[in-house]
């Protein structure tokens, strides 16, 4: 199937097919007149992707996968440890960077009353 059947069929926007392409996510052949050819089994590949996208993974993480990514609906399958440990790894990931922008947000308020303490005095 051409690149924007595989869009359609997804929702993944063709640019979006290029980059998993570019990852090594997904493969296609090309025609003779230049166009992509995705197989059938790019669409379980885009929806596990986008799936995992949209759980918060980043594209370095989804390429941790495995072949599961490639062969199983990742919503209908039978949880991996590996995945778990993935998961936790991302939640750790994401406490630390709000444990950061929580500090960095009591810094500007204390910064900005300090400053409008000093305008007003």
């Amino acid at each position: 199937m051409r690149i924007g059947e595989l869009s359609r069929l997804t929702g993944a926007s063709p640019r979006s097919l290029r980059y998993y392409e570019q990852q090594g996510l997904i493969s296609s052949d090309r025609r003779d007149n230049g166009y992509r050819d995705y197989g059938d089994d790019a669409v379980l590949v885009v929806r596990n992707v986008r799936a995992l996208l949209a759980a918060g993974l980043t594209m370095a993480e989804i390429s941790q996968v495995g072949d599961c990514l490639f062969h199983e609906d990742l919503s209908q399958a039978e949880v991996c440890d590996h995945i778990i440990a993935l998961y936790e790894r991302r939640i750790s990931s994401v406490e630390s960077h709000l444990a950061a922008v929580v500090d960095t947000r009591a810094r500007l308020s204390a910064e900005l009353e300090t400053l409008k303490e000093q305008r007003t005095t």
